[in-house]
């Protein structure tokens, strides 16, 4: 029990000093786009991680899926899925909650560790909910995901090109493996 304490409590600290270091930043930089609107239950379901600029917890992560649920209060239950460090990894599964803060559906709080809520940006959506980029105003993380888990070349360079036009360092940018 104390190892799950300690190793929680390095990861309530781990997100809570990127969500200072995202304040300081979000002085800085104009707002991320957000995609116009959001059709909450349109958007629930599974999303594979294309790529991403990767949290500290997602490093190596194969085959990774995030999957959300609206909840009755409006909450949103998600599933973070992937194997750690190869396709036949160790099995790895994070259950944060979201929290949609605006009329738009586009800008959420997710929840890892109460009372601590970080910032998680519906950047694009396509028309047909088929791709989505999910970045922060501090521009240190984004992911790629996709109805699909793979993307044609000339889809993956587009979204990496609407990553890079709101100000990420795509060089810090990953493509997730993917084999189903």
């Amino acid at each position: 029990m104390t190892n799950r304490f300690q190793k929680w409590s390095a990861v309530g600290a781990s997100l809570c000093a990127a969500w200072m270091v995202g304040c300081q930043t979000k002085l800085q930089r104009h707002p991320i786009t957000l995609a116009p609107k959001v059709d909450i239950p349109r958007f629930m379901g599974s999303w594979y991680v294309i790529a991403n600029i990767p949290t500290f917890i997602e490093k190596g992560a194969h085959n990774a899926v995030e999957s959300y649920r609206q909840e009755s209060d409006g909450t949103i239950a998600t599933t973070f899925t992937f194997r750690a460090g190869a396709f036949d990894g160790k099995a790895k599964r994070y259950t944060p909650r979201g929290f949609v803060q605006d009329a738009t559906g586009a800008i959420w709080g997710m929840r890892f560790v109460w009372p601590f809520k970080s910032d998680f940006r519906i950047v694009h959506l396509s028309d047909d909910y088929s791709q989505t980029v999910i970045g922060r105003q501090a521009r240190d993380y984004v992911w790629i995901m996709a109805r699909t888990p793979t993307l044609s070349e000339g889809e993956y360079q587009r979204m990496v090109d609407l990553v890079a036009a709101e100000g990420y360092d795509i060089s810090k940018l990953e493509r997730v493996p993917q084999r189903w």
